[in-house]
Formats: structure tokens, C-alpha cells, sequence
């Protein structure tokens, strides 16, 4: 089914929105009742649950990182992977700006909960450095980029994908909570970034950077992994 180019950017702008309100949502306000587990349980399922909404429509990337190594390994044009960007930066931008709205209507500045950004250094709640976060941020979504480039090159995998990616996502998470506060995708983290400016905090957007830069090289790493791990036919 050919689906029009602007229903597959609003169902990239909407799936991105829907992680980052749930999932840095999670963490924001219910972190302390949900410890990191938890967490990366409500990341994995929003992954799950937008992928049976969205997956026929734009194949439910929601994450530069994904897009980018769609387009490295040939799945999707240029132009389409830049469409998707937008889509996906803005559907970061509008969960986190929804997740603001939230916490304002709680009586409390946002500023007293944040708004689940990533951090190194002072930001991050082991201290990790900013090279650390850099190499942890390219491992994690290697490992994830992975997974979904292996579970949607089959046909017989293609029909679990949601779920795979879903608990991939999840396990990444319980190791990079403690560390960055896991981003793996640079909408995800651009969006609480970008709003945590209003309430006066420009730590979170000073290190974006990392959060952008490194989830790009993991994707790229990820798709140099999969072609040499995959066997072609002959």
C-alpha cells in the first residue's frame, strides 16, 4: 500500500510525542515509585503500543536514530529520512511540551520534576563523564538499531517487530538510566531539552549535543555490524 508522504510525517510526529510524554513522563513524575525498571518498562511499551498503531503507516521509526540507519542500509530515500527528522524532532518538542502542561496542572513548577532530559556529569546520577555518555549513548543504540534492522529484514519476523524493538528498547534502558538517563534517540531527548529552557534550566541543552551526535554514530556502527554479520543470498 502506497501511504501518502504526510500521513507517515504526522504518524512519525505523533508515535515520537507519545514516547517522550509517557516515557520521560515516567521517569519525570512516577520515577521514584517506578525505579529505573520500571521506567524502562514504560519506554519499551510505548514502543510496543505505537508500533500495532503506527507501524503500517510509517513503520513506527520514531527516533532519528532508526531513520538514519533506514537510510544508511538503503530502506528509505534521502529525502523521506529528512521528512521524518522533522516529524520526529517536533513530535519531541510536543511530548515534552504536553508533559510541561502536565506538571504545571499539578500545582508544582516543572523545574521540581524536570522533564526526564539527559545528562552527564552533574546530570547524571553516577557522574559518568561526557566521553562516557558518548560511548555509552553510540553502544546502546547500536544494540537497538540492531534490533530493528534484524527484525524487519524478514518476513518472518517482521509481524513481532513492535515487540522486539519494544524489549530491546527496555533492556538498554536498565543500563543506561543510571548513566545518561538513557536517550538512544535525538528527538527523545532534544524535546525535554529544548522546554526545560523555560523553567530557566540550560544544562540539559548545553549537552544535547551528545545526545544527538552519539545515538547518529551508534546507528551508523549498527548498520556496519549488520552487514557483516548478514549472510546474503546467492
Amino acid at each position: 500500500m502506497d501511504v501518502p508522504a504526510y500521513k507517515k510525517y504526522f504518524a512519525e510526529a505523533f508515535g515520537t510525542a507519545v514516547l517522550t510524554l509517557f516515557g520521560c513522563g515516567s521517569a519525570a513524575i512516577a520515577g521514584g515509585t517506578l525505579g529505573n525498571l520500571g521506567i524502562a518498562v514504560a519506554f519499551g511499551l510505548s514502543i510496543v503500543a505505537m508500533a500495532f498503531v503506527i507501524g503500517d503507516v510509517s513503520g513506527c521509526h520514531i527516533n532519528p536514530a532508526v531513520s538514519f540507519g533506514m537510510w544508511l542500509d538503503g530502506r528509505m530515500s534521502g529525502g523521506e529520512m529528512v521528512g521524518y527528522w522533522v516529524s520526529q524532532f517536533i513530535g519531541g518538542i510536543c511530548g515534552a511540551a504536553l508533559l510541561m502542561a502536565v506538571e504545571w496542572c499539578t500545582g508544582f513548577a516543572p523545574g521540581e520534576f524536570g522533564l526526564g532530559a539527559n545528562g552527564f556529569d552533574s546530570a547524571s546520577s553516577i557522574g559518568l563523564t561526557g566521553v562516557g555518555a558518548f560511548l555509552v549513548e553510540t553502544i546502546l543504540t547500536c544494540v537497538f538499531v540492531l534490533s530493528v534492522l534484524g527484525s524487519t529484514a524478514s518476513e518472518k519476523t517482521a509481524p513481532f517487530a513492535g515487540i522486539i524493538i519494544g524489549a530491546t528498547l527496555t533492556f538498554v534502558h536498565v543500563m543506561g538510566i543510571p548513566l545518561t538517563g538513557t536517550s538512544v534517540n535525538p528527538a527523545r531527548s532534544f524535546g525535554p531539552a529544548l522546554l526545560m529552557l523555560g523553567v530557566g534550566d540550560t544544562l540539559p541543552i548545553a549537552q544535547v549535543w551528545v545526545f544527538i551526535l552519539a545515538p547518529l554514530v551508534g546507528a551508523g556502527l549498527a548498520v556496519l555490524v549488520w552487514r557483516i554479520v548478514t549472510v546474503t543470498e546467492k
